[in-house]
């Protein structure tokens, strides 16, 4: 069936429509013409606005695992996703996601993370994407102090992918983390992500970096990723369509706020200077432009 294709149309209905919506509105157009709209909508749309459009209609849980499964690709190989991925959803999210990648690719994200990772990276990501992390707030004290000292002088002694550190960062709760991590800051008189700085052209500390901001200030971390996205030279479309989309449902009201403050520009602004015709409208309604 043609959509004949009225884009307006297609941006006015599903970029407005929650994920339980967008859902029926699947099941509803395969019941009636046989086929997932997905399919349809592949076939007559193009390019950015076409990512942008399938990726937000796609349930959020097979979104992510689509998304995970193309990082594992040898032309499209993230780590970054993969540990976007890991760090940013909730435990139930998270175990959710590997669920989807087994009814879409019959096998398991963590095998297709360790198989197509190597040394560090995949003694960091493997453990992060198969984490079911406690949920709760209660922090103990007594470990968070303990944990930060044993972080410092890994960190100290420039050992950032011992065992240890790795057992911090990929299994306790984001409320342990954040106990651990303040104790540090006010205990060493830096925040641990300035001392992973040392080397700045390590591609692993970045990770590691990326890794801890996602799990205790995620919309720094987007802020980041849409800012370098829309400064680079010629913009980095998948990334900016990835953040929008995965995002314009959890946090996209703190990324916006957080964006302003660092840019001192709108984010809608940035987007609607950099990109263009229906990817622009797409992104723009996503963020909530205009909206109530």
């Amino acid at each position: 069936m043609g959509w004949g294709t009225n884009e307006q149309l297609i941006i006015d209905i599903l970029a407005h429509r929650n994920a339980a919506q967008r859902n029926l509105i699947r099941k509803t157009y395969r019941e009636a013409y046989g086929e997932d709209l997905l399919k349809s909508l592949d076939e007559e749309l193009s390019s950015d606005f076409e990512r942008a459009v399938v990726l937000f209609t796609l349930d959020p849980a097979e979104r992510d695992a689509f998304l995970a499964h193309e990082a594992t690709k040898r032309f499209t190989s993230s780590h970054w996703v993969l540990m976007e991925i890991a760090c940013t959803r909730s435990s139930h999210e998270l175990f959710n996601v590997r669920k989807a990648y087994h009814d879409l690719y019959k096998k398991s994200l963590e095998e297709d993370v360790a198989h197509h990772t190597k040394g560090d990276y995949r003694k960091l990501l493997v453990p992060l994407v198969s984490a079911f992390r406690y949920q709760g707030e209660e922090v103990n004290m007594t470990l968070a102090r303990s944990e930060a000292k044993i972080l410092r002088e890994k960190i100290s002694d420039k050992q950032y992918s011992d065992e240890e550190v790795i057992r911090i960062v990929t299994t306790r709760s984001k409320a342990q983390l954040n106990a651990t991590l303040n104790h540090y800051n006010t205990a060493f008189g830096n925040a641990i992500n300035k001392d992973l700085k040392a080397d700045p052209e390590d591609e692993f500390l970045k990770l590691l970096r990326a890794a801890i901001k996602c799990l205790t200030v995620p919309e720094k971390y987007f802020e980041k990723v849409l800012r370098q996205a829309i400064n680079k030279l010629g913009t980095d479309e998948w990334a900016l369509t990835r953040v929008v989309a995965t995002r314009a449902e959890v946090d996209m009201v703190r990324i916006k706020e957080e964006y302003q403050r660092r840019n001192s520009v709108t984010l809608e602004k940035a987007i609607a200077g950099d990109t263009s015709g229906d990817y622009e409208k797409m992104l723009l309604a996503l963020i909530g432009a205009g909206d109530v």
